[in-house]
């Protein structure tokens, strides 16, 4: 059976305040990071996750261990304010972060690779259709 969790975690990084969106699926951690710019409300997140969720990108998946725990409402009331207080994000998910920014970079990498050759290559075809040019003028 499949299981799904997800979780949003707000936190103020200087200068911006920073939201990790973490989905659990099937035992596979992914999360996505995006920058809010000001503090934003209950209302204007909520309003983020509808209009936004399908299009964020997330992380390739990382494998995580889901426990499953019984469910003590003022408990969940404590952890939900101590998550509240603490800044930051877990450590399974700025493994799921850092491996979407080097997937980024490679890819930024090969593309600008292929533009530089390809603009090599057309300096190249100049130059010879100037010699081209030169030779037959004679």
């Amino acid at each position: 059976m499949d299981k799904y969790q997800g979780r949003l975690t707000v936190y103020f990084e200087d200068p911006f305040w920073v939201g990790v969106f973490e989905r659990i699926e099937n035992g596979k951690l992914s999360a996505c990071k995006v920058t809010f710019g000001a503090e934003p409300k209950d209302y204007e997140i909520q309003q983020y996750i509808l209009q936004n969720y399908y299009r964020l990108k997330f992380s390739p998946s990382v494998d995580v261990v889901v426990k499953k725990n019984a469910v003590n409402p003022k408990k969940l009331q404590r952890e939900a304010e101590k998550q509240t207080l603490q800044t930051g994000i877990g450590t399974k998910s700025q493994q799921a972060l850092q491996l979407q920014r080097e997937e980024n970079k490679l890819e930024r990498k090969t593309v600008s690779r292929e533009k530089r050759e390809a603009e090599k290559q057309r300096r190249f075809e100049l130059k010879q259709q100037k010699r081209r040019e030169k030779h037959m003028g004679k």
